[in-house]
C-alpha cells in the first residue's frame, strides 16, 4: 500500500484577509478529512491559534523582506525534516521563501495558490499554479502558463446557522431596513461608494464590518453626507453568521475583487445580495437570479439596485434560494476538500 501524501502549507499573509481566512479553514478542512500536512505561518498569534483549535501544529517563520536568510534556511529545514510530497504555498511572499525543490533532501511538487492577478515573477519556479476564479485562471493562461499547470480550485465557505446579533448591541432600530457590507476599508472595496448610495436610501441603516487604512476617511464623509447616524463601523467581526442573520441585504460594492469570498458566504446564509460588477461578483452572479449587479463605481445604481430587493419579498426570496443553491453547487466545504484531494494525487502521479 502506498503511504499516505504528506503536504506542507505555507501562508505568510497579512493580519486579515480573505486568503489568510480561507487558508485556515482549507487547512482545518483537509485535517478533518484525514490528510496528512505540516503547516507553516508567518508569526501571528491568532492564526495560530485557530490552526491550534483546529488539531494542527503550525510551526511560525519571520517571513522578512527579500534579504531574510534566515527564514529560507528554517523553511528549507522544515522541508527537510517533513518530506513532503507537495509544498503548497500561499501568495508572493510563502512563494518567493520556498527553497528549490532541487536543493532539499526529497524532491517535492512546489505548487502555489493565486488569489489575484499577481506579479508572476514570484512563481516562476513553481511546477504548478491554483486559481481560485476562471478570471485568474485565464489570466494564467494568456501569461503563457502551459494549460497542463495551471488549475482552478474554488474557495469553499461554512456560515453556521446562529441567532441574529441584536440590533440593539449596535444602537440600530429594529423597524429599519439593514443593509451589511464587510471587508477591508480599502479604496478597492469601494465602501466610499455605498455610502454615497445610503444618501438614497434615507429608510435605511449600514453595518460595515472590516478594518482598514480608510477608515477614518470612511467616518469623514459619512458624515459629510449626513448619514453618519445611520451608518455603524464595527471593526473587525469573527462572528459574521449572526450579521447575515440581522440583516436584509449583503452589498458587494468593491471596485476590484477577484473573487469576493462574502459573496459566497452570504449565499451559504441565505441572504441576497447586490454587488457592482468587478471582476469576482461578474463571474459568480446571475444577475437577476443569484443576485443583482451594478455598474462599478456607480451610487445611483447601486442604490437602485438595493431598493428594488428590499421593495419587492419575492425578489428576496428568489435571490435567497438561487444564491444558496450556488452555493451548494461549487463551493461547500465537501466539494472544495475533494477537488483539492484529487489535484494532490494528480500532480504527484497517484
Amino acid at each position: 500500500m502506498a503511504r499516505p501524501l504528506r503536504i506542507l502549507q505555507a501562508m505568510a499573509g497579512a493580519a486579515h484577509g480573505g486568503a489568510e481566512e480561507f487558508f485556515v479553514r482549507l487547512c482545518a478542512a483537509l485535517h478533518r478529512a484525514g490528510v496528512q500536512q505540516h503547516v507553516v505561518v508567518r508569526r501571528n498569534v491568532a492564526r495560530t491559534a485557530a490552526l491550534q483549535a483546529a488539531g494542527l501544529e503550525p510551526k511560525e517563520l519571520r517571513f522578512g523582506g527579500r534579504i531574510d536568510l534566515w527564514t529560507r534556511r528554517r523553511f528549507r529545514a522544515e522541508i527537510d525534516a517533513y518530506r513532503p510530497d507537495v509544498v503548497l504555498t500561499w501568495m508572493n511572499r510563502a512563494t518567493e521563501h520556498c527553497p528549490p525543490a532541487a536543493s532539499t533532501k526529497k524532491r517535492f511538487v512546489h505548487a502555489a495558490r493565486l488569489g489575484g492577478f499577481y506579479n508572476l515573477k514570484y512563481y516562476a519556479a513553481c511546477d504548478h499554479l491554483i486559481a481560485n476564479t476562471q478570471g485568474i485562471l485565464r489570466y494564467l493562461k494568456v501569461k503563457r502558463w502551459a494549460a497542463d499547470r495551471v488549475h482552478y480550485l474554488p474557495n469553499f465557505v461554512s456560515v453556521p446557522k446562529a441567532p441574529a446579533r441584536p440590533r440593539s448591541e449596535f444602537a440600530t432600530p429594529e423597524d429599519v431596513p439593514l443593509l451589511l457590507a464587510a471587508g477591508r476599508l480599502h479604496l478597492n472595496k469601494a465602501f466610499d461608494v455605498l455610502l454615497q448610495a445610503m444618501r438614497e436610501l434615507p429608510d435605511c441603516h449600514l453595518w460595515l464590518a472590516g478594518t482598514g487604512p480608510m477608515e477614518a476617511t470612511l467616518r469623514r464623509l459619512a458624515g459629510e453626507l449626513k448619514i453618519i447616524d445611520r451608518v455603524r463601523f464595527l471593526g473587525w467581526q469573527e462572528d459574521m453568521a449572526s450579521l447575515f442573520a440581522a440583516a436584509d441585504v449583503f452589498v458587494c460594492p468593491s471596485r476590484q475583487e477577484p473573487l469576493g469570498n462574502v459573496v459566497i458566504e452570504a449565499w451559504c446564509a441565505r441572504l441576497p445580495v447586490v454587488a457592482a460588477a468587478a471582476a469576482g461578483p461578474l463571474e459568480l452572479i446571475e444577475d437577476g437570479r443569484t443576485g443583482m449587479l451594478v455598474p462599478v463605481d456607480d451610487a445611483a445604481a447601486l442604490a437602485t439596485g438595493i431598493r428594488t430587493v428590499l421593495e419587492s419579498p419575492e425578489v428576496q426570496r428568489r435571490l435567497s434560494r438561487a444564491g444558496r443553491a450556488a452555493y451548494e453547487k461549487e463551493f461547500t466545504e465537501e466539494k472544495v476538500v475533494e477537488a483539492y484531494i484529487k489535484f494532490f494525487d494528480a500532480i504527484t502521479g497517484r
